[in-house]
Formats: structure tokens, sequence, C-alpha cells
């Protein structure tokens, strides 16, 4: 699935299958659930659409796509707000066991990823809020052949559900990645209070767990990694952009002051286009940042920090700037502009706010 046409037909088919079975009412259902997500929909999306292996490779049941086809999947998810397990179990968990080349864990876990009956998550920040490698202090020790991971993860998408869970730790030599089974002895999972109802997060403490490590390890491998998360979350960032868009435009053609619509007011029109302007330029670096991966180029650090930290500010903005232009009703519970908010100002602050993508890409470019 690499031409135009196809994409487009892929991003179509999704606008259109989640306008019909995840509408505004259906979000809301589901984010008040316990489980969090229609386990239906979740069938729908790995059976019917095959959405769940989209990035994974052929020979282990997936479709053999990449970070652009991945993007647009997350691009119109991101515009629903759709609550499901995806982002966790393929644009985390799935895109680490891809990248790992690790001939076992692959065949073990990415069938089961694919076909959707099985759900992952990636485990890295700890209680001190940072993303950082240089900030773990979750051990990982060896006795003999068998591995044990000790520490606490904090902010884990789906952490308390997914049925696998990719734990970031230090070894005696660096950090490395280790596969560690929920229902093992030593794991102890809970769901968290957050701020956006549509993605829950947990707590994993680990005392002594089981694991198994995959390989390759250490900080290269796992920033790359890191890198591939990012540059998901922004294609996701740009679809919940694009939705306050859409919305804040829709109201200035229909909400009416002084006998005319509030749209054909300058004040409201120069708003409207700077939220066009920056919702292009957040859609122009999540893209561009899959496409250079995808292409395999050493590059990939750069575009990924500038996509994490411009499509973060981006979403936030227009959210922010949606409410406003809805006035009154935005700040109501029945609109649903807070929810796109609350999306917004915790994915900004998931894997690390704007300024700590900024920094890492000035470092990157000996700025």
């Amino acid at each position: 699935m690499s031409g135009v046409a196809e994409h487009d037909q892929l991003r179509a088919t999704l606008r259109e299958f989640v306008a019909d079975h995840s509408p505004s009412s259906a979000v809301r259902r589901w984010m008040d659930a316990e489980r969090g997500h229609d386990p239906v929909l979740w069938r729908r999306f790995a059976g019917e659409l095959g959405l769940t292996g989209i990035a994974v490779p052929e020979s282990y049941g997936g479709a053999g796509g990449g970070p652009v086809e991945l993007g647009i999947v997350l691009e119109e998810l991101g515009r629903a707000l759709v609550p499901s397990p995806f982002f966790a179990t393929v644009a985390m968990a799935g895109q680490a066991l891809v990248a790992s080349g690790d001939e076992e864990a692959r065949s073990r876990w990415l069938p089961g990823i694919a076909d959707g009956s099985l759900t992952a998550t990636l485990a890295v920040t700890e209680e001190t809020g940072s993303w950082q490698l240089d900030d773990l202090a979750t051990v990982a020790t060896r006795h003999g052949l068998v591995w044990t991971v000790s520490g606490t993860k904090m902010f884990v998408v789906d952490g308390h559900t997914a049925d696998l869970l990719l734990v970031v730790a230090n070894t005696a030599e660096q950090p490395a990645l280790f596969a560690v089974e929920p229902t093992a002895a030593g794991v102890t999972r809970t769901r968290l209070d957050t701020l956006d109802p549509t993605r829950r997060l947990g707590r994993v403490d680990l005392d002594g767990a089981p694991a198994v490590r995959i390989r390759p390890s250490g900080p290269e491998f796992l920033r790359t990694v890191l890198d591939l998360v990012l540059i998901a979350l922004a294609a996701e960032q740009v679809g919940g952009a694009q939705a306050c868009l859409d919305a804040a435009v829709a109201y200035a053609k229909l909400r009416v002051q002084f006998d005319r619509p509030i749209g054909s007011f300058q004040a409201v029109k120069h708003k409207c286009a700077d939220l066009l302007l920056r919702v292009e330029s957040a859609r122009s670096a999540a893209r561009h940042a899959a496409a250079v991966t995808a292409g395999g180029s050493d590059e990939t650090s750069v575009v990924a920090a500038v996509a994490a930290g411009y499509c973060a500010a981006a979403f936030t903005h227009a959210a922010k700037e949606n409410i406003q232009l809805h006035g009154g009703i935005g700040y109501t519970w029945e609109h649903d502009a807070h929810l796109y908010l609350r999306r917004a100002k915790s994915s900004e602050l998931l894997h690390g706010a704007p300024p700590t993508h900024r920094a890492r890409l000035a470092d990157l470019l000996a700025i």
C-alpha cells in the first residue's frame, strides 16, 4: 500500500467507517465504560478493515505498511477521538517489535497484534514523568538464563488492561527492552485518574517480575523506537487539530450576531486563517516525518523532534481557539470542544512537552 491512490482510499474508507460507527455519542458512552473502548469496534478494526496489522510485515499476518500508512490511520482516529487500544498496541508496542528485528519475539507476538487478538503497550515513563532514557530507575537483573524486572512505570497508555507489557529497563550494561506478561508474579497494575477520559493510562509496579529480553538492546535502538512513537503521535495530533479547525469554521458560519454570521467579522476570519496555517504546517511536519522515516533516512531523530514539538503545540492551540470561537457553549460538558482540549493537553505531555523536543532538536543540529 504505497501509492497515493491507495492512501487516499484508505483515508476515505476509514473516515466514513469512523463517522458511522464511532460518532460523538459512542465516544462518550465508551469513555465512561469500565473497558474504555468498544470491543466490537476493535474486532471490526482488526477483521473487517485490517487496521491492527497496518504496520506489521506480511510475513507475520500484517499488511506490510509503515509509518506513512500508520499515520493515515492515526490521523483519522485522532480526528474522531476514537477510544481504542490502537495507539498503544500498534503505534507503540507493534512498532517496537517490528523495529527490533528479534525473530523470536516477532513470531511470538506480532501475529496476535496483526489479527487484533493481542493488545500491548510500551512502558517507558517513570515517577519523574520523564520519557528520557537517562532518567530510568527500573532495573532488569539476570539470574542465569532468566531476567527479572523491578521498578514502577507511570502514565502507561492502556497499561492497566494490555495483554503484553514492553518495559524499558536498565541492565548492568545499558538500557534494554523487556517483554512482561501482566499476569506474571510481581506485576501490579492500577488505572490512573487522568485528564483525558478517551485515553486510559495506568501505573505498572514490577517487583522481580519475570521478563523476556528483546534484542537488540541499547540506547540507539530504544531512541529509534521512541522516535517512531513520537511520529505516530504527531499524526494523531494533526487529526485532532483538523477536527477543531473544522468545528470552529462550521460554527463561525452558523452563529449569527448583529444579523450576520460571526465568520464574516475580520477578527474571526483572522483566527480561522491562523488556525488553518497552523494545522496545515503541522500536517506537513507529521507527514514529512513519516515519509522520511519510511525511506530509512538517518534524519529520523531530527524530523521526529520537529513533528513532536510542532504538532503538539498546534493541536493545543487549535483546541483552545475552538472553544474561544464557540463562546459560552464551548465551555459546556455537553459540547465536544472540551474533549479535544483534554486530548490535546494530555498528548502534549504524554511523551515530553514541546520545549523538550525543541531542546533535543537544538542538540541534534548542534545549535
